[in-house]
C-alpha cells in the first residue's frame, strides 16, 4: 500500500466532482486492532481476530434480531482513502485497471464491504471476524449476510423474474 498522497506509474486521478447528491450518516464506528491502512489485510477473513463495533443511539434499536445471523454484512466509510483515482496500479508495476475492476479501498465513494462473523451481542457492541479496516472506521450500515436472509415481507413481482431484462428505454 502506498502513502495517501503518492500516484504510482501510470495510475490517472481526476478532479472528483463536490459532493451534493446523498446525506450519509454514521451509525456507529468499527474498533479493530490496526492503527494504519499498511498493517490492515487485503480482505477480512472469517477467522481473523475478534473486531468491535458500536451502534450508536438512536440506532441501537436496530439491532434487535441481528444474533440471529451467523454472518453480517458491514459497510463502513473508508476515511483514510483517497477518492481521485480513476486508473490504479496495485501491484505498482505499471500496469494498471479501473478503479470499478478492483476491490481497492481507493474510491470516488470509499464505501467498504465485509461479511464477517458475528461471535456475540452485547448491548450496542457487536463482535465479529473477518472485518480489514482500520481502528475507528466510520460504521455506515449492517445488514444480515444476503446468502443467509429469507425475506420477511410478502413477495412482490420481481421476486419471480429471471433471465435478462431491459432497463427503462434501454435494450438489454
Amino acid at each position: 500500500m502506498t502513502p495517501r498522497d503518492e500516484i504510482r506509474t501510470n495510475e490517472v486521478a481526476v478532479a472528483p466532482p463536490v459532493p451534493g447528491d446523498a446525506g450519509l450518516v454514521f451509525v456507529g464506528r468499527i474498533a479493530t486492532p490496526w492503527t494504519e491502512r499498511t498493517d490492515c489485510p487485503r480482505q477480512g477473513r472469517l477467522d481473523g481476530p475478534d473486531c468491535r463495533i458500536e451502534v450508536f443511539e438512536p440506532w441501537v434499536a436496530a439491532l434487535d434480531g441481528i444474533g440471529r445471523y451467523e454472518r453480517l454484512e458491514v459497510l463502513y466509510w473508508l476515511h483514510r482513502s483517497r477518492r481521485d483515482l480513476v486508473r490504479q496500479s496495485p501491484a505498482d508495476d505499471g500496469a494498471t485497471r479501473g478503479t470499478f475492476a478492483l476491490r481497492s479501498p481507493v474510491r470516488p465513494n470509499p464505501i467498504g464491504t465485509a461479511v464477517v462473523r458475528l461471535v456475540a451481542v452485547d448491548g450496542p457492541f457487536l463482535t465479529v471476524r473477518g472485518l480489514d479496516c482500520v481502528d475507528g472506521t466510520p460504521l455506515v450500515d449492517l445488514k444480515p449476510d444476503r446468502t443467509l436472509f429469507v425475506p420477511l415481507a410478502p413477495p412482490q413481482p420481481g421476486d419471480f423474474e429471471t433471465g435478462p431484462a431491459a432497463s427503462a428505454g434501454r435494450p438489454a
